[in-house]
C-alpha cells in the first residue's frame, strides 16, 4: 500500500455520533482532487471543578459512556479541575445542561468535536495528510494530519443563480463554473422564442422536480468545491431546499451526494445556515462584508455598477419582476440570458476583489470555515484555547459575565473652524500593540491576581495587574504581526488583510459580553491605557509647539498651523514621528521595564481641513469631518468622514451641494453667489432629477405600527399601486425604496410624482449642510437665503 503524504487545505468539516464514539468528517482540496477523511472514535471533553466529582457521579449514576479523570488544569479562580470524557458529544451537551439545574458549571462543553479536533493540533486550513490507510479512492481513515503553512489550492468555482416568480415559485436556475455555462428552465421551449446562437446550454425540463433531479445530476458530474452567488442562502438555496421538500426529493447537492444540512439561526440571528459537506457556499454580499468592503447598496446590480461598470440585463428595478414573469411566458431564452447573467455578474466581482484569496487566506490564519462571516469570537477561541491550556487552564463559562460595563475608544473634544496644513498621526494597530506591550491577557490576568511579587507582574488600569512570564495573547499577537509584516513585504494583500482583521478583532472579543473571556477588568485594561496613550500624546504634542484639534481612539489631528507643503509638512510629520515613539520607548523601559510595541505613524496631511459642528450646537463634532489632499504630483482629492456626501440616505442635490461649497471654502473662493444661485436653482426646478431619497426599510412593512416614516409611507404607495395594476408588491418584506417629496407627501418613484415640495429640500437637505460648514466661518445660511429672496 502507498504510504506518503500529500497536502490539502480544509473545505468543510462535519460530526456525528456513532456506536463507536464521535465520527468527524473532514473534505480536504488537495493537488490530486478532494479528499474525504474520517476520524473515528473520538472522545468528546468537558471539564467541571474537582469538587464537583461527587454531585456529578450522583448525577450521571448508572449511564455508560463516561469517565472522569482529574487532570492538572484550573480555572481562573485556581479552582482544580477534572475532565469529563464522553463518547458521545450529544450526551455530554445534555450532561451540561442537567448540570446547570443541579448547580454544576461544565466548562467548555460548547466546542464542538470537529473544532476541538482542529485547534487541539493547532490545525486552521491547510494541513499534511497522511495517504494512508485508504479505505476508496477518496477517503482516509484516521490519517495523520498536521499543520503546513505554504499550501492554497486551485478552487473550482460555480456561480449559481434562480429566477422565481414573485410568489418564490422557481422558474429557472443558471450555473456558469466548471468550464460549463447551463441554464434548466422550467417549461418547454418556444419555436417563436428564437434569438441568436447562445453561448451557452439552455435545458427544459417538465416539472421542478426534473429540474431538482437536473440539479443534483450538474453537481454530481461537474463536482466544483465552491457555490457562490448574491444572497445565496438565504434566498436560492432555501428555496432550491423548499422546491425539493415540495416535490419530495434530496436536495443533494453535498459530495456524495449527501443533502444540505440546515441550521435555523433567525431568532437569534436572523439568519439560516446551509452545510454541504465537501462544498462551500459563499454569499458574495456577506463575504464582501467580511473583507471591509463598502457600498451604499449591496444590491447586485449597484455593486456590480461600481466594480465593474455595468449592471444587470433588466436594468428597471421598478419593473424588473413583471418583465421576468413575461420573460417566462413569452421568451424563456431571454430569461435564461438574464439569469445567467447574474451569474456572470458574481463571477466577474469575486475575480475583481480577490475574494476567494482573502477567504482562503482568512480561514488559514482564523480556523474558521471558508464559508464561515463574522465569527471573531469562534476565530479566537480556536486560537487561544490550546495555548491556554498548555499553561494549566481551562475557558470560563460563555455568558459568564453579563452587564458590565466598560470604558470605550477614547475620543477627544473637536476644535471646529477651517485650519491651514493639518496632520494625522496614527497609531498602528493601537490596541494590539498595547496587549502585546503591556502583556494584557486573560491567562496573564489570572495569574497576576495571585501573584506575590509586585517584580513579576506589569500593573495596569485599575489595580489589575498582569504575568510577565505566564500568558498566551502577546504571543500570538506578535506572531501574527510578524507574519502581517512578512506578507506585506511578499506584496501578499489578502494575507495582510486577514492578518489585520484578525487582530483588531481580538479587542472585540475582550470586549463581547457573549463571549467566554469578557471580564470588564481585562477590557479596561486595554481601553484606559488607549486613553492614557492619546493624552500623554496630545501634551508631548503641544510641547512642540504644535495645537491638538481632535483625537480619534488612535489618531490625533494636528494644527500645523499656517499652510506647508507635502515636503515640509512631511518633515514635521517624521520629526513628530521620531519624537514620540522614541519617548514611549524610553517610558515604558524606565517605568515599567518593558519593550514599547506602541508605534505612532504619518498617516495624511491636509492642505485644508474642515471641523463642523454639532448641529444646532457650538461644540465641535465627532467622527465627522473634511479634507482636502494633494499629491505629489499636484492631483487633488476631497476627502469626508461621516458627513452627508458619503451616507447613502442623503440626496444628490445634497450631495453636490456639499461638495461644491467645500470646493469653494477649501480654495478661498467666494461662496456667497453660489448658496444663493444653487437655491434658486433648486427652487426653479432645474435640480428635479437629484432630490431622490433611497433609503433601507429594514423590517417588513407591518411592523412599522407606531411610527411611519417616509420611506414607509412611500413604499406603501407603491405596493397600492403595484396591486391595482396587478404587479406583484415589492416592499412586504422590507428592502430599498425611492421616493421624492411632494406637497402631498413621499412618493415612490413609480407613481407620477405630485408636485415637488422645494421648499423640503432647501429646509432639511441645503440648511443643515450649509450651517454646520458656515457658522464657523461667519457666514449665515438664512441671511443668503433671504437676500437671494430679495435679488429674484
Amino acid at each position: 500500500m502507498d504510504i506518503g503524504t500529500e497536502n490539502g487545505f480544509l473545505l468543510t468539516r462535519h460530526w456525528r455520533d456513532t456506536r463507536g464514539g464521535t465520527e468527524i468528517e473532514l473534505w480536504f482540496a488537495t493537488p490530486f482532487g478532494v479528499r474525504r477523511v474520517l476520524v473515528q472514535g473520538q472522545r468528546n471533553v468537558a471539564f467541571a471543578r474537582a469538587q464537583d466529582q461527587p454531585a456529578l457521579e450522583k448525577l450521571i449514576g448508572d449511564e455508560a459512556g463516561y469517565q472522569l479523570q482529574v487532570l492538572p488544569l484550573k480555572t481562573f479562580e485556581q479552582a482544580p479541575v477534572l475532565a469529563i470524557y464522553s463518547h458521545s458529544y450529544r450526551a455530554l451537551l445534555n450532561l451540561e445542561q442537567r448540570g446547570s439545574v443541579a448547580g454544576i458549571d461544565l466548562f467548555e462543553a460548547d466546542i464542538r468535536p470537529d473544532d476541538r479536533y482542529l485547534m487541539e493540533r493547532f490545525i486552521t486550513a491547510a494541513v499534511s495528510i497522511e495517504r494512508s490507510p485508504e479505505v476508496d479512492a477518496g477517503t482516509l481513515i484516521n490519517p495523520r494530519l498536521r499543520p503546513v503553512e505554504q499550501y492554497r489550492p486551485t478552487l473550482k468555482l460555480v456561480s449559481l443563480d434562480i429566477e422565481t416568480s414573485a410568489a418564490g415559485e422557481v422558474y429557472s436556475v443558471a450555473l456558469e463554473g466548471c468550464g460549463q455555462r447551463q441554464v434548466y428552465m422550467l417549461g418547454e421551449s418556444a419555436a417563436a422564442a428564437t434569438g441568436p446562437e447562445e453561448d451557452f446550454e439552455l435545458s427544459y425540463v417538465a416539472d421542478r422536480g426534473q429540474l431538482i433531479t437536473a440539479l443534483n445530476h450538474w453537481f454530481r458530474h461537474h463536482d466544483p468545491d465552491v457555490i457562490i452567488g448574491w444572497n445565496l442562502i438565504q434566498f436560492d438555496l432555501r428555496l432550491l431546499q423548499a422546491c425539493a421538500d415540495r416535490e419530495g426529493l434530496i436536495l443533494s447537492l453535498g459530495r456524495a451526494g449527501q443533502p444540505i444540512e440546515w441550521r435555523d439561526h433567525r431568532r437569534r440571528d436572523g439568519f439560516v445556515f446551509a452545510s454541504i459537506p465537501g462544498r462551500v457556499a459563499i454569499d458574495g454580499i456577506e463575504a464582501l462584508r467580511s473583507a471591509m468592503w463598502s457600498f451604499p447598496s449591496f444590491a447586485l446590480e449597484a455593486v456590480a455598477q461600481e466594480l465593474l461598470g455595468e449592471g444587470k440585463a433588466i436594468d428597471d428595478a421598478y419593473h424588473r419582476m413583471a418583465e421576468i414573469e413575461r420573460r417566462f411566458v413569452h421568451d424563456k431564452p431571454a430569461l435564461a440570458r438574464y439569469n445567467l447573467k447574474d451569474c456572470e455578474l458574481v463571477t466577474r466581482i469575486f475575480a475583481k476583489t480577490g475574494l476567494m484569496e482573502f477567504l482562503l487566506e482568512r480561514a488559514h490564519v482564523t480556523g474558521l470555515q471558508i464559508d464561515r462571516t463574522g465569527g471573531s469570537i469562534a476565530a479566537f477561541s480556536h486560537l487561544y484555547l490550546p495555548r491556554m491550556h498548555r499553561l494549566g487552564y481551562v475557558a470560563p463559562r460563555v455568558g459568564a459575565r453579563t452587564g458590565v460595563s466598560y470604558p470605550g475608544g477614547f475620543v477627544l473634544e473637536s476644535t471646529p473652524g477651517l485650519y491651514d496644513s493639518m496632520l494625522v498621526l496614527d497609531y498602528k494597530s493601537l490596541y494590539p500593540s498595547i496587549i502585546r506591550t503591556f502583556l494584557i491577557d486573560p491567562v496573564g490576568l489570572a495569574e497576576g491576581r495571585m501573584a506575590t511579587e509586585a517584580g513579576d507582574t506589569v500593573p495596569g488600569p485599575n489595580g489589575t495587574r498582569f504575568s510577565r512570564t505566564r500568558h498566551c495573547l502577546p504571543g500570538l499577537i506578535t506572531q501574527l504581526w510578524i507574519a502581517r509584516d512578512a506578507a506585506k513585504r511578499e506584496r501578499n494583500a489578502p494575507l495582510a488583510q486577514a492578518l489585520k482583521l484578525l487582530m483588531n478583532a481580538f479587542i472585540g472579543v475582550l470586549g463581547a459580553q457573549d463571549g467566554r473571556f469578557f471580564d470588564p477588568a481585562l477590557i479596561s485594561a486595554v481601553t484606559l491605557r488607549g486613553h492614557e496613550i492619546m493624552l500623554q500624546t496630545r501634551r508631548w504634542v503641544e510641547a512642540e509647539g504644535y495645537a491638538v484639534v481632535y483625537g480619534d481612539t488612535d489618531s490625533i489631528f494636528i494644527s500645523l498651523g499656517r499652510r506647508m507643503g507635502e515636503a515640509e509638512a512631511a518633515g514635521v510629520a517624521a520629526a513628530l514621528v521620531e519624537r514620540i515613539n522614541r519617548a514611549w520607548s524610553d517610558h515604558l523601559r524606565n517605568q515599567f521595564e518593558i519593550e514599547s510595541f506602541l508605534e505612532i505613524e504619518f498617516d495624511t496631511h491636509y492642505q485644508r481641513f474642515f471641523m463642523p459642528t454639532i448641529r444646532g450646537s457650538e461644540q465641535g463634532s465627532k467622527k465627522r469631518y473634511a479634507g482636502l489632499v494633494v499629491d505629489e504630483g499636484g492631483a487633488e482629492e476631497l476627502v469626508f468622514r461621516g458627513l452627508e456626501t458619503v451616507r447613502s440616505d442623503w440626496t444628490p442635490v445634497a450631495k453636490r451641494f456639499q461638495r461644491e461649497l467645500f470646493q469653494r471654502i477649501f480654495h478661498d473662493q467666494p461662496y456667497e453667489a453660489f448658496v444663493r444661485d444653487y437655491v434658486h436653482d433648486l427652487r426653479s426646478g432645474r435640480f428635479d432629477d437629484e432630490l431622490v431619497y433611497r433609503k433601507r426599510l429594514r423590517g417588513r412593512l407591518e411592523s412599522y405600527d407606531r411610527t411611519t416614516p417616509p420611506q414607509v409611507r412611500a413604499a406603501r404607495l407603491a405596493d397600492e399601486h403595484n396591486l391595482r395594476l396587478g404587479r406583484p408588491l415589492q416592499y412586504q418584506n422590507g428592502g430599498w425604496i425611492s421616493y421624492v417629496m411632494t406637497l402631498k407627501g413621499p412618493q415612490p418613484l413609480e407613481l407620477a410624482p405630485a408636485v415637488i415640495d422645494h421648499e423640503h429640500y432647501v429646509a432639511h437637505q441645503l440648511r443643515p449642510i450649509a450651517e454646520a460648514i458656515l457658522w464657523p466661518l461667519g457666514g449665515d445660511f438664512d441671511h443668503l437665503v433671504s437676500q437671494q429672496a430679495q435679488l429674484f
